[in-house]
């Protein structure tokens, strides 16, 4: 009898599977070196979702957002990075899948790759082409945010002690490597800016190494930095180090004590100028004395000074010609008004009324005249008139015909008057 092979439901194959690699402790801390691709990351979880490939094999994988925060730099598709972690099932899929808890950029520095990247992408955000504040001549008050420990506030101090002792120099402490120390920078640069009682910020360590360095170079000290309204001198470690906080302060000092010696001038310095600038106002007050003397020396030795009574003559004949042109414009003036006066007189008598009324009462006066013309012609031409109509009239009456022998003749039959010959034959 053939005996029916054990059969697996999927889940049960997936969940042994799933068992065997919990219990396998040469998974766990794995290291797995290979490319990223179809790299993904939740808008809301933030979790990491790629996949690890070479030249013969892919691997899904998966880094949760507790564990990349704490990566220095943001993979993308085509890093080749080395992966710790460990290998497991995903049960609702059935797919293998490692589990990443760390991961580094394999064959370069993790920083100075997160340095490039983050470097490139504050610059094509503008961060570091924004307008630069200028740093006060004299600043009353510099705000050092650094360790208190360290022996940068020394020189910081002492350096400005030295230099300018009038300015007052207000210390925020902070820590300046470690997990906590960019986000205590970055809060130290907002507060100092709320309070508003510093004229310039040197913000800043002694030397080190990069790891060392690193908290200067976080997005989050540099976007502090960017929006403080103090201005910002950014002073990290030595002469060659550069540093992300380099490229968004308002001013690089190499050192901390290069900063110190940015911020305020030097006493002895100022001391030499003013002694300089005493000399040079010395210098100008005496030649604006000599120019003074020279044109007053000059002014005494003209006439005007000398004989001032004749230029006075002079204003006093001038007066008397004025005043003599002044008299001849007034007569002249006055007949001219007159003569105007007496023209205005006449023209107002030709308009007087009275003359008006005179004027066309005779006006009237020659139409009436003109009238009684114009009536009697009118009435003697038609009085002609007349009598030639009746004249006429007269000529043509009927009983004038009689009287010269003519007749009316007209047929006895019907009455019918003749008027021709035609009309009438013989014996009809």
């Amino acid at each position: 009898m053939i005996r029916e092979p054990e059969r697996w439901s999927v889940t049960d194959l997936v969940q042994h599977l799933y068992r065997k690699l919990e219990d396998d402790d040469s998974l766990k801390g794995v290291w797995v070196e290979g490319e990223i691709s179809n790299f993904s990351q939740h808008s809301h979880s933030r979790h990491m979702y790629f996949t690890l490939k070479d030249e013969n094999a892919t691997l899904n994988a998966v880094m949760f957002a507790g564990n990349n925060r704490r990566l220095r730099f943001v993979p993308k598709n085509g890093d080749r990075v080395l992966v710790k972690g460990y290998v497991s099932i995903y049960q609702k899929s059935g797919s293998l899948q490692l589990y990443a808890q760390d991961m580094r950029l394999s064959g370069v520095g993790d920083l100075h790759v997160a340095f490039q990247r983050l470097k490139e992408q504050l610059a094509a955000e503008g961060l570091f082409d924004a307008p630069k504040k200028a740093i006060p001549a004299f600043p009353k008050t510099v705000g050092v945010i650094t360790s208190a420990h360290g022996a940068a506030v020394r020189d910081i101090i002492s350096t400005m002690r030295r230099r300018y002792p009038l300015t007052r120099i207000l210390l925020h402490p902070v820590s300046v490597q470690g997990e906590k120390a960019a986000s205590e920078i970055a809060a130290a640069i907002d507060r100092m800016n709320l309070q508003l009682e510093a004229d310039v910020l040197i913000v800043g360590r002694g030397g080190g190494s990069l790891e060392e360095l690193w908290a200067f170079n976080e997005e989050i000290v540099a976007r502090a930095i960017y929006r403080s309204q103090v201005p910002v001198i950014s002073a990290v470690g030595h002469e060659t180090d550069v540093t992300i906080s380099d490229f968004a302060a308002d001013v690089r000092a190499a050192t901390p004590t290069a900063a110190a010696e940015l911020v305020v001038p030097h006493v002895e310095d100022l001391k030499a100028r003013v002694a300089l600038l005493t000399q040079r106002l010395l210098r100008a007050q005496m030649a604006v004395l000599d120019r003074a003397r020279e044109r007053l020396e000059k002014s005494v030795d003209r006439p005007i000074f000398k004989y001032p009574h004749a230029r006075l003559h002079q204003y006093v004949q001038r007066r008397d010609e004025l005043e003599a042109r002044l008299e001849r414009a007034m007569v002249q003036l006055v007949r001219e008004k007159r003569q105007s006066l007496a023209n205005e007189r006449v023209r107002l008598a030709a308009h007087h009324p009275q003359e008006r009324i005179r004027q066309l009462r005779e006006r009237v006066a020659v139409l009436e005249r003109n009238q009684r013309q114009d009536m009697l012609q009118q009435l003697n031409g038609m009085r002609q008139k007349h009598l030639a109509l009746v004249a006429q009239l007269d000529a043509l009456s009927p009983l004038k015909v009689m009287q010269r022998g003519y007749s009316l003749v007209y047929r006895h039959a019907n009455g019918e008057l003749v008027k021709s010959r035609q009309q009438v034959r013989p014996e009809i």
